[in-house]
């Protein structure tokens, strides 16, 4: 432990971790639940890191999708997770003996509405997230609660063709007003939708879009994202009408980044692709279409349908709070970079996880800052962790390299506050092991909690506490004072 250079966390501060349900849960056919988009993803066995996310970065294919559904022959991690669906009493109370003050989970949309059209909901799923809340708030932790978190139900990619059919829209706010209507007196923050900007990186797992299915791929992507915040608004407007304390947020995956060099062309295309990171929530925050993101669609031939009504909605119902989640720092360089969010250049002056991700703290103080001066809005960090391999050492799991890179990036948020950015939350990525959102691996571990699993399920199960278990309990003890 050292004392942190800036100790400015306000004295509610609400330390904790974050979990998603298709990558913890398991519990495949529980409870009538059927699969989603992330349920038809295998392990890719003897693959290497960066084969894997290539392969990731394809996409998913109509013919896949279907292929998988029926697959034998692989493993599916996420249909499995920790099976945290059963454990959850037990691993929740691991995590309040951590001090935890919240805890971010979702609710997966393809165990309410198994299909993602049905007319009324599973009332079976219901009351287990019934039970699940009860126990996060019986141990002195506020529920942060995603509605859509890579759980879209598959038949919403068979039968509708994803997320840019409009017909999704009202099948997803029904969705969440059943939420708002079970939860809202117990749960006041509710984040509609994860990472809503990850629509070029992750398009299968964000808008439930195969890869082959339109003619022009990104004009479907942000046909898709709008008709997601249009969701997102038509669900504000119904919380404003409920009697209780809700706080409606939206959240995005950092994807700002650094000009290569101070040559003003890499210092313009970063402005550029900047701006598009921005456009998530400057239509969220401030209600309407910014005219650079209209340009954009123009010079690259995109139309985007959107409805007198839609705009209303959009003006009428921006959201309440920024959710962000944030890893590693990109650069973009105008010799080798185009303005698309996955064209970026690795930064050689930072060092890298096994996965190629680069450790940025000053990234994470730089984000805050930026989100904080342009929205003047609270912020949640929904994520921030430290992805790596972990050795089993005689009982033991000695992980002074989480412990570091914690250390700086909470550091870093500590500044952010004192600089004025008005954050109100820490949740740790995966306080327990979970499998990867991006690679589907359980030995790429975040973990203060090791589970007993390996990359193909096999293992105990068993719960053990890493070094960082204990290190976090004084961080939260001491409101951040010790790091």
């Amino acid at each position: 432990m050292r004392k942190n250079s800036y100790p400015h966390f306000p004295e509610n501060f609400l330390w904790g971790g974050a979990i998603a349900a298709n990558q913890a849960e398991g519990a495949f056919t529980a409870d009538g639940k059927k699969p989603n988009t992330s349920d038809v993803q295998p392990y890719l066995k003897g693959l290497s890191n960066q084969e894997i996310q290539e392969i990731e970065k394809e996409g998913m294919t109509l013919k896949q999708v279907r292929e998988h559904l029926n697959d034998t022959s692989h493993y599916y991690p996420k249909r499995h997770g920790i099976d945290f669906y059963h454990t959850y009493e037990a691993d929740l109370e691991l995590l309040a003996e951590m001090g935890f003050k919240t805890f971010r989970t979702s609710i997966d949309w393809s165990r309410i509405f198994p299909n993602g059209d049905e007319r009324e909901p599973n009332e079976e799923a219901l009351s287990h997230y019934a039970r699940m809340i009860d126990k996060i708030i019986s141990l002195d932790m506020e529920p942060i609660i995603t509605m859509l978190h890579y759980e879209t139900p598959i038949g919403i990619t068979l039968h509708y063709g994803g997320w840019q059919n409009k017909q999704v829209i009202d099948m997803f706010a029904r969705y969440g007003k059943v939420l708002l209507d079970r939860f809202g007196g117990q749960v006041k923050y509710w984040i509609v939708i994860n990472q809503i900007n990850m629509i070029q990186i992750e398009p299968f797992l964000s808008l439930a879009l195969c890869s082959d299915q339109f003619e022009n791929q990104e004009e479907a992507e942000y046909q898709a994202v709008h008709n997601q915040m249009v969701a997102s608004a038509k669900i504000k407007e119904y919380a404003k009408e409920l009697p209780f304390d809700l706080e409606i947020g939206t959240m995005v995956a950092d994807g700002t980044t650094y000009p290569y060099s101070c040559k003003p062309d890499d210092v313009v295309l970063a402005m550029r692709h900047n701006r598009m990171q921005y456009f998530f929530t400057d239509v969220q925050f401030n209600g309407v279409y910014p005219k650079y993101a209209l340009n954009y669609f123009a010079e690259n031939k995109l139309t985007i349908e959107m409805t007198a009504e839609e705009k209303r909605l959009l003006k009428e119902n921006t959201l309440d709070y920024l959710a962000i989640s944030y890893y590693f720092s990109q650069m973009v360089d105008s010799s080798r970079n185009e303005d698309k969010p996955a064209s970026v250049t690795p930064n050689p002056m930072l060092p890298e996880s096994p996965w190629g991700w680069k450790i940025d703290p000053q990234g994470l103080y730089h984000t805050l800052s930026q989100y904080a001066d342009r929205y003047q809005k609270p912020i949640i960090i929904a994520e921030n962790g430290f992805g790596t391999y972990d050795e089993v050492e005689h009982g033991q799991i000695h992980d002074d390299y989480r412990v570091d890179y914690l250390s700086k990036h909470i550091e870093q948020v500590g500044k952010a506050i004192y600089d004025g950015a008005r954050v109100i939350a820490y949740c740790a990525w995966g306080p327990i092991d979970i499998v990867s959102c991006s690679s589907q691996q359980m030995s790429k571990r975040y973990g203060f909690i090791y589970v007993d699993l390996d990359d193909e399920g096999r293992g105990s199960g068993d719960r053990i506490k890493k070094n960082s278990f204990d290190w976090y309990k004084q961080v939260i003890e001491t409101n951040g004072e010790q790091i």
